[in-house]
């Protein structure tokens, strides 16, 4: 314990030698513009200070992009190491032999990753549809439609979203039990419908859409009436397409929601045919019965192939979910 002890705390000073001495370095580069600035003209000044504001900005966002980044860089190392090497009292920054043969333990032992990703894939595909149909639809009916009370009962849809989600655990789950809806209930459909349903209405999302849809002008959907175009009709012909990059948006949100869920399904679902991989990748799936421990670097491989799939999906549509989300809330 006590060498532990010591071999920790001689990682801890060359850290704080690098520390000390990149706090020197940008003290003296902050001196030396300063310096820079009080000796040119007005507007050499002026284009100096321009440039330094803009080496500071970045070396800000490059230092913010290495904190949010770094997680990611160990989850990566430490699924390819060995598990003497992960337990190591001195942390090494890359792995010493790599172990590939973590990330086929996550599809050849106890975890099941396949049946997991099916199970996940049902999930966040069903309910992402049947929640886009009724977002699409409640958000027409507040944007275009009329009708006694409107405003009160999306006041009230609203006043719903201060209450934390928390809350509606246990009733939601006396509610599925009573319907015997967990585990294999219903002939197995029970936990299906646990995981979807109580899901599929969200209110931030028809907030999202119908903010959209308020931005179109009317004057469409008055013309579209005098020419004997029904409701459905206008929304399929023109309201959605106008509105796809906020659909898109929504899209992506709703199935990262039900990619990473783990609270609900970990209470309705825990048994193999409808365990989502949030669920699988906690528990006992990882332990080594001959080192009588978890295997945390299998562990890490299988976070690493969950990981993936949610990453590619955002680097592909990340300028879907920024241009929806900044339509929603700019008139014009």
């Amino acid at each position: 314990m006590a060498n532990q002890l010591l071999a920790r705390a001689s990682v801890g000073k060359p850290a704080i030698i690098v520390a000390a001495v990149l706090a020197v370095l940008i003290l003296g580069m902050i001196v030396a513009c300063v310096v820079i600035i009080c000796r040119r003209s007005a507007d050499a000044r002026r284009k100096t200070k321009k440039f330094i504001a803009k080496f500071f900005l970045y070396l800000f966002l490059s230092v913010m992009a290495l904190v949010v980044l770094f997680p990611f860089y160990w989850m990566l190392i430490s699924s390819l190491k060995t598990v003497s090497e992960y337990e190591l009292a001195v942390p090494t920054f890359w792995p010493k032999t790599f172990k590939w043969d973590n990330f086929a333990l996550a599809f050849t032992g106890n975890l099941h990753l396949g049946r997991l990703f099916l199970n996940t894939v049902i999930v966040g595909v069903v309910s992402t549809i049947l929640s886009l149909i009724i977002t699409v639809l409640s958000a027409y009916a507040f944007a275009k439609m009329e009708f006694k009370g409107k405003n009160i009962l999306f006041g009230a849809m609203l006043a719903t979203m201060m209450i934390p989600g928390e809350l509606f655990t246990v009733t939601n789950y006396i509610t599925v039990s009573q319907m015997k809806w967990t585990g294999n209930g219903l002939g197995g459909m029970g936990g299906w419908l646990a995981l979807i349903v109580p899901f599929l209405v969200s209110v931030f999302y028809i907030y999202l859409l119908r903010q959209n849809f308020m931005q179109i002008p009317n004057e469409l959907y008055l013309a579209a009436k005098v020419d004997g175009t029904s409701d459905l009709k206008y929304l399929w012909r023109v309201m959605i397409p106008l509105s796809s990059p906020t659909l898109i948006s929504i899209t992506i949100l709703k199935m990262m929601g039900a990619w990473n869920s783990y609270i609900w399904p970990n209470l309705v679902a825990r048994d193999l045919n409808h365990r989502l991989v949030t669920v699988g990748l906690r528990g006992e799936a990882f332990f080594d019965e001959i080192l009588n421990k978890t295997n945390m670097p299998a562990q890490m491989a299988a976070v690493v192939l969950v990981t993936i799939p949610l990453l590619i999906v955002f680097l592909i549509f990340r300028k879907y979910i920024v241009r929806g989300v900044s339509r929603s809330g700019i008139k014009g």
